[in-house]
């Protein structure tokens, strides 16, 4: 029988395998738990806009694919309802962006997670939340 991190382990390796987006764009999956995720990003120069700052969109991103992980790591899938995020600071180039989700709460097929977007030094970058909904299929075939 798996223990609820060797499943989440398990749960994010078959997940990660097919991530094409975030391994394009430079995310690392950091850790994985129960209900919990951590990745990580280098912000670089094709992830900054006009302003010479990271883009939006890959903070959002990186917020997103972590939230993901964590309502992933039951061995069900799950997908976003809907996500809110609050940019409180720019992420600047060769800054070493990090996205923690943790759960809040699950009841029956929905869940509700918050990631906490942090630079290199713990400043807040940006407040993300994520509603998702579990829907039909697994992540890999449990073995007794």
């Amino acid at each position: 029988m798996l223990t609820p991190y060797e499943i989440a382990e398990k749960s994010a390796e078959a997940m990660w395998a097919n991530d094409d987006a975030s391994k394009w764009l430079g995310l690392s999956l950091d850790a994985v738990g129960p209900g919990t995720a951590t990745m990580s990003l280098t912000v670089e120069r094709q992830h900054t806009n006009g302003h010479d700052i990271c883009h939006g969109g890959f903070i959002f991103t990186l917020a997103d694919s972590a939230f993901a992980f964590a309502c992933n790591s039951y061995n069900q899938i799950a997908v976003a309802q809907h996500n809110t995020i609050s940019f409180l600071r720019p992420g600047k180039l060769g800054d070493r962006l990090t996205a923690e989700a943790r759960e809040l709460t699950r009841s029956g097929r929905s869940g509700l997670y918050d990631v906490r977007v942090t630079d290199q030094d713990g400043h807040v970058i940006a407040e993300f939340r994520g509603a998702s909904r579990v829907i039909d299929g697994r992540h890999f075939i449990a073995e007794d």
